[in-house]
């Protein structure tokens, strides 16, 4: 896939996939933005791919635009979006699915979910225009559920949903959408939580992962999932929901026993 000369925003690109997958754009000749909550490391990143980075929180619709608005005057039309930017919590202390407070509520919904919305409001006919790619970094959370953290997985789950209605909406006006759905993939977003169910399947290298998408994107595929065993779970999931979710307590019992708590 040769993206000489295409601008391409990746959004929590500092890091992680996001930083990833911008050195793999670079790597293809597009010119990258970097969009992230740490300002010096965003500025780093998009100096050392030839382009610009800067803080940006993406949950803030006026402050995206700007940013989005910026980029094009600096770097061009935007031909390829990557909405990466994402944030997990806890259900903790309590550990019960609605335990978490409001506030960690909030800002996953704005940011795992309004994130994409915001951008593709201003951006998703433009790319459809140009023939681009939108891309939405949801999670095999999203799938399926992250144990220990219910505003993460409704957020991601959320998060799938938009990207589906976006590939259904634009999708022959030309838009390529793909849903990105990892499960552990080493960045800062696992750091301390390495034991839990999202590292059951092994842990893949970030830059692994931006293969993978990068792939996907090239052959113009909707759902993009990074380790073998997910396709089988979303598969039993559909099949027998009622079996799935007793599975998943089964499953949850066993990590509070080997974790010595409650999740």
């Amino acid at each position: 896939m040769d993206l000489s000369g295409k601008t391409a925003i990746v959004t929590g690109g500092a890091s992680g996939i996001g930083l990833a997958v911008a050195k793999a754009l670079h790597a293809r000749g597009a010119r990258i933005a970097i969009a992230d909550l740490n300002a010096t490391a965003a500025s780093d990143a998009g100096k050392a791919l030839g382009g610009v980075g800067e803080a940006v929180n993406v949950g803030d619709e006026a402050a995206l635009v700007r940013f989005i608005n910026k980029v094009e005057r600096t770097l061009g039309p935007v031909d390829v979006y990557i909405s990466n930017a994402g944030l997990g919590v806890t259900d903790g202390p309590g550990w019960g699915a609605g335990d978490a407070p409001n506030a960690a509520w909030n800002l996953c919904w704005q940011v795992n979910v309004m994130g994409s919305v915001f951008a593709a409001r201003h951006l998703a006919r433009k790319i459809a225009a140009r023939q681009g790619h939108f891309v939405i970094t949801a999670s095999a959370a999203g799938l399926l559920a992250q144990i220990g953290d219910a505003p993460y997985s409704a957020t991601k789950a959320a998060a799938v949903s938009f990207a589906e209605c976006l590939a259904i909406t634009h999708g022959d006006e030309g838009l390529n959408v793909h849903c990105l759905c990892p499960e552990g993939v080493r960045t800062p977003l696992v750091e301390g939580i390495e034991g839990g169910a999202q590292g059951l399947g092994g842990y893949l290298e970030a830059e692994e992962v931006a293969q993978i998408l990068l792939k996907a994107m090239e052959d113009r595929r909707f759902l993009v999932m990074t380790h073998e065993n997910t396709p089988g779970y979303v598969a039993t999931k559909g099949q027998d929901r009622d079996r799935w979710v007793g599975g998943m307590r089964k499953l949850r019992r066993m990590l509070i026993e080997k974790l010595g708590r409650p999740m």
